[in-house]
C-alpha cells in the first residue's frame, strides 16, 4: 500500500512540475488599445483564458504549444510558444473574424469554425456583455442569425434554430443537459443570466454527439470558469435597471485560483413589474421574482482539471391569460372556479395591481437545482472528457383563485445526465473521437388538481465515433451514432375531491367513479445518426463548405401521452402514443468571404423530415376553437411529413478610413411545409408549419472612440435596427394562427469603461415605441373576443425600455 502512495506522490509531483504559465498583452494593431476580454486558447492542451480589462492575459501552456487569440471584429492570431518566461505582446488586426474564431466544445475536439463543417456562431462575453435584453436567451437570438425565440411575456424565451424548437433543440449548461419540462411552452430557461460568458449555437443536427433532443440544433451556453493563479480574489458586480417594467437586477460573483486549485462563488437576483406597451396599457400578471446561486471548486494541472459545480435556481413567474372587459380593454382577473368563473363578468384589476412589483396569486414557480463533476485530462497525446450531472426539477402552476397555496400543475423531474468522450492522439492528419452518453429520468406527480403528463421513467443511451481528416486546404468531418431510448408509464386514474371539488390523483381500489387519465406505457425507441461534411479554403479570402447530417428524435412524453390542462400555458394538451421517431436529412452549403474592411457569408440549408410532430388547435363543426370555462383551448399534437429550408447571410464591414466604426448586418430566412399530401397547395389551411420565423434583417452601426484619458479609458455609440418581415405563410387551419405584420425596430445606446475597471451602458430599446406583435409570441394569440374597440386583438410586445447596465470588475 505505501508503495501504491509513493507512486501517486511520484506521479502528482511530475505533472505539477509541467505546469507553466504565458503572459503577455493583447492589443489593436493599429491604435495600439488594449483588446478587454480577447478569448485566448492554448491548443492541443485546451486550457481556456480571457484577457482582463487592460488586455493582460495569463494562460496555462507549455514551450511548443499554440495559443489562439479571438476577437470579434478582428483577425485571429496564433502565437507558438517559445519561451514561457517571456511577456508577450500581441497585436491582432482589425478585420471581421467569425471565420477564425475558436470553437471549444462544439462538434469535434477545439477547432477552428472556418475548419468545421458544421454550421456554428460563436456568441463572445463581449456581444453578451453589450446587449441589453430581456433575458440571455434574447441576447442570443439577436447576435445569431438563424436563431429567434419563442416569448411568453419578458422572462420566458424558448430558442428556436431555423424554424424548430422545444424538444429539437438541446440546451446545454456547461454540458449539462438542460432538462425542465422544455415541452411547455410558459416558462423559459433556469439559468442564471448573468453567469453566461460566452455560448455557442450549433445550427442544424447535432445528434451525431449529443443524441435525441439536438435535431434542430444546440444552445451551449458557457458560464464563468476563472483561469487565475495568483491567488489573488477576483469579482464582478453587475446592476441593470430597465424602465418599461421596473426591471431590477444585480448579480456577482468572487473567485480565487492557486496553481492548483479554483473556486468561484456566484449570485444574482432579478425582480420585475409588469411591462407596458401603447395598445394594451400594462400587461397584467407579467412580472416576476428570479433568485439565483451557484458555486465552483476544482482542481487543476498540467494535464487537466476537475470541477464540482453546484446551482440553484428559484423563479416566480407571473402567468399571463389575457382576459379584459371588452369594451374598456382593461385586463381582467379570475377570482372564480369552474363553471363559476365567467370570463366576460370578471373584474378589473386596479392601477395598484397593475403597477406593483407583487405578484398575482395566479403564478408559477419553477426551482431547479443542478450539481456535476465534470473533468478533462490528457493522456497519450490525447484526452479524456467526462461528466455525471443531478438535476432536479420542480415546476408548480398555482391557477386556483379560491385555494391560491393550491397548485394545478406540480410536477418534479429529476435527471440523471452522465457522458464520457476519447479523444485519441492525432495521427496521419486523422482526429479520432469515440463517446457515449444519455440519461436517466423520474417524472412524478405531486399534489396537484392538473394531469397534463404521467408520471414516467426513461432510460436514454447513445455511442458515437468521430472523425476529423486535415490536410492543407481541406477538413473532412465525419460519424455515426446509434442512439436507444425506453419510456414507461403506470395507468392513472383521476376522481374528485369531495371537499374542495378539485380534480385528484386517484389508485384501485379506490377508483369507482374516477376517469382513466393515462394508459401504461412501455415504448422503446431507436436511431442512427449520420454526418459527412467539409471545408475548402479556397484562397486567403474565400471558404466553403458543405455538409450532408441524419438526425434523430424520439417523441417527448407530451407528445405520446399528454391529456390534459398545462395551467401556465392555459392549453390542454392531446398527445398520440402511436407516434415514431422522427428523422431528417439536412444539407448546407455555406460560402465565407474576408477581406480587410469587408467579410461577408451566405449559408443554405434544406431540412426533409420523416414523422414531424405539430400542433393543431382543435375546433367544434363551426370552426370555433374547443376551450373551458376558463378559456383555455384545445391543442392535439400531429405527425406528418415536412420540409424547412431557408438561408442565413452575414455582411460586416469596417473601413479602415473610418478607426473604430462597424456596420454589422445579418439576415435570416426561413419557411415551414407540412408535406402531407392531403395539403399540398392549401397553403395556410394546411400546407405551411406553425411557428416558423419571418425573414429578419438586423443591421447594426457601432462607433469605438480612442480617448487619450486615464478616467474614460473607452467609449462607444451604436444604433441598431430590427426588421422584421410580415410572417403570410402562417397555419390558418384550425385557427391555429394568424397572419402578423412585419415591423421594425430602433435600439440605440452608449457604452464606456472608466478607471478600467467601470462600464456604464446605457441603451433605449423600441426607441420610437412601436406597437408590434411578433408571430413567435404566444401572447399573440391570448384573445377571448371577435371584436376589439380599439383594432386590437391579443397582447402585443414591449413598448419604449430605458435601459442601464453598470458593471464593476475588481
Amino acid at each position: 500500500m505505501s508503495k501504491f502512495f509513493t507512486l501517486i506522490l511520484i506521479s502528482t509531483a511530475f505533472s505539477l512540475s509541467g505546469q507553466n504559465w504565458v503572459s503577455g498583452i493583447v492589443m489593436d494593431a493599429e491604435t495600439r488599445q488594449p483588446l478587454a476580454h480577447c478569448h485566448l486558447i492554448s491548443l492541443p492542451s485546451n486550457k481556456i483564458a480571457i484577457a482582463d480589462e487592460t488586455g493582460q492575459f495569463k494562460i496555462e501552456s507549455n514551450s511548443g504549444e499554440r495559443i489562439v487569440f479571438s476577437f470579434i471584429g478582428y483577425t485571429s492570431d496564433t502565437l507558438v510558444v517559445e519561451n514561457v518566461s517571456t511577456f508577450y505582446s500581441v497585436t491582432l488586426q482589425p478585420k471581421r473574424a467569425e471565420l477564425d474564431e475558436v470553437v471549444v466544445t462544439a462538434i469535434a475536439r477545439s477547432s477552428l469554425i472556418k475548419e468545421n463543417p458544421i454550421s456554428i456562431f460563436n456568441v463572445t462575453p463581449k456581444m453578451i456583455e453589450r446587449a441589453i435584453e430581456n433575458n440571455v436567451m434574447d441576447a442570443l437570438a439577436k447576435n445569431t442569425p438563424g436563431m429567434n425565440t419563442l416569448k411568453s411575456g419578458p422572462n420566458i424565451s424558448k430558442p428556436f434554430i431555423r424554424g424548430m424548437g422545444f424538444n429539437r433543440v438541446l440546451t446545454l449548461y456547461d454540458g449539462v443537459r438542460q432538462e425542465g419540462q422544455q415541452w411547455g411552452g410558459e416558462h423559459g430557461l433556469e439559468i442564471d443570466n448573468y453567469n453566461i460568458e460566452r455560448a455557442e449555437v450549433i445550427k442544424g443536427p447535432a445528434s451525431l454527439v449529443y443524441g435525441s433532443d439536438a435535431l434542430a440544433g444546440v444552445v451551449s451556453l458557457l458560464p464563468f470558469i476563472p483561469n487565475e493563479s495568483d491567488k489573488k480574489i477576483y469579482g464582478k458586480w453587475i446592476s441593470e435597471y430597465q424602465s418599461n417594467n421596473g426591471l431590477t437586477g444585480n448579480g456577482f460573483r468572487i473567485s480565487q485560483g492557486t496553481s492548483h486549485w479554483l473556486w468561484a462563488l456566484r449570485g444574482s437576483y432579478r425582480l420585475a413589474k409588469n411591462y407596458s406597451n401603447r395598445v394594451d396599457g400594462t400587461v397584467y400578471n407579467t412580472g416576476f421574482q428570479e433568485k439565483n446561486i451557484s458555486g465552483l471548486l476544482g482542481y487543476k494541472s498540467s494535464k487537466g482539471f476537475t470541477h464540482l459545480n453546484l446551482s440553484l435556481y428559484d423563479n416566480l413567474q407571473g402567468i399571463p391569460d389575457g382576459s379584459r372587459d371588452s369594451l374598456s380593454r382593461k385586463f381582467t382577473k379570475q377570482i372564480y372556479e369552474g363553471s363559476n368563473d365567467n370570463l366576460k363578468t370578471r373584474p378589473i384589476v386596479t392601477a395598484d395591481e397593475l403597477n406593483s412589483y407583487q405578484l398575482s396569486p395566479l403564478h408559477q414557480r419553477i426551482q431547479h437545482y443542478r450539481a456535476y463533476l465534470k473533468s478533462h485530462y490528457e493522456i497519450k497525446g490525447g484526452d479524456i472528457q467526462s461528466l455525471i450531472a443531478f438535476t432536479q426539477n420542480i415546476r408548480r402552476e398555482f391557477n386556483h383563485p379560491t385555494d391560491i397555496q393550491q397548485a394545478g400543475t406540480y410536477l418534479r423531474l429529476n435527471t440523471i445526465n452522465y457522458s464520457f468522450r476519447y479523444n485519441a492522439a492525432e495521427s496521419h492528419n486523422i482526429e479520432l473521437s469515440v463517446g457515449t452518453n444519455g440519461m436517466f429520468q423520474n417524472n412524478k406527480i405531486k399534489e396537484a388538481t392538473a394531469f397534463p403528463i404521467p408520471d414516467y421513467d426513461l432510460v436514454d443511451f447513445g455511442a458515437y465515433t468521430l472523425a476529423k481528416w486535415k490536410n492543407e486546404k481541406w477538413s473532412v468531418i465525419g460519424g455515426a451514432r446509434f442512439d436507444s431510448r425506453q419510456v414507461k408509464t403506470k395507468t392513472m386514474y383521476v376522481g374528485q375531491d369531495s371537499k374542495t371539488g378539485f380534480d385528484i390523483q386517484v389508485s384501485p381500489p379506490d377508483t369507482v367513479g374516477a376517469v382513466k387519465q393515462f394508459s401504461a406505457l412501455n415504448q422503446k425507441f431507436h436511431g442512427v445518426t449520420l454526418s459527412l461534411g467539409s471545408t475548402y479554403q479556397i484562397n486567403s479570402h474565400f471558404n466553403a463548405k458543405v455538409n450532408l447530417s441524419r438526425g434523430y428524435r424520439a417523441p417527448s412524453m407530451a407528445e405520446i401521452a399528454s391529456n390534459g390542462l398545462d395551467a401556465g400555458a392555459h392549453i390542454i394538451y392531446i398527445g398520440n402514443s402511436n407516434f415514431q421517431s422522427e428523422f431528417s436529412w439536412q444539407e448546407d452549403v455555406g460560402l465565407f468571404a474576408t477581406f480587410n474592411e469587408v467579410a461577408a457569408s451566405v449559408s443554405v440549408f434544406n431540412k426533409n423530415i420523416q414523422n414531424y410532430i405539430y400542433l393543431n388547435q382543435v375546433t367544434d363543426t363551426n370552426g370555433h376553437p374547443i376551450t373551458d370555462a376558463q378559456g383555455n383551448k384545445t391543442i392535439q399534437y400531429q405527425q406528418a411529413s415536412a420540409q424547412l429550408y431557408g438561408l442565413e447571410a452575414t455582411l460586416a464591414i469596417k473601413p479602415k478610413a473610418i478607426p473604430g466604426l462597424t456596420f454589422n448586418n445579418q439576415l435570416s430566412v426561413c419557411y415551414g411545409f407540412n408535406r402531407n399530401p392531403l395539403f399540398e397547395n392549401k397553403k395556410q389551411q394546411g400546407e405551411y408549419l406553425p411557428f416558423i420565423p419571418p425573414a429578419r434583417l438586423v443591421s447594426n452601426l457601432t462607433k469605438e472612440f480612442s480617448l487619450n484619458s486615464k478616467r474614460i479609458t473607452n467609449f462607444s455609440a451604436q444604433i441598431e435596427a430590427d426588421i422584421n418581415a410580415t410572417q403570410n405563410r402562417f397555419l390558418a387551419l384550425y385557427n391555429t394562427e394568424t397572419k402578423t405584420n412585419g415591423y421594425t425596430l430602433i435600439n440605440a445606446g452608449t457604452a464606456a469603461t472608466f478607471f478600467k475597471n467601470w462600464q456604464v451602458q446605457f441603451q433605449v430599446n423600441n426607441l420610437l415605441d412601436i406597437a408590434y406583435q411578433s408571430n413567435m409570441s404566444r401572447l399573440k394569440y391570448f384573445e377571448y373576443y371577435s371584436q376589439s374597440p380599439n383594432g386590437g386583438y391579443g397582447i402585443y410586445g414591449m413598448g419604449r425600455n430605458y435601459c442601464v447596465k453598470i458593471i464593476f470588475s475588481f
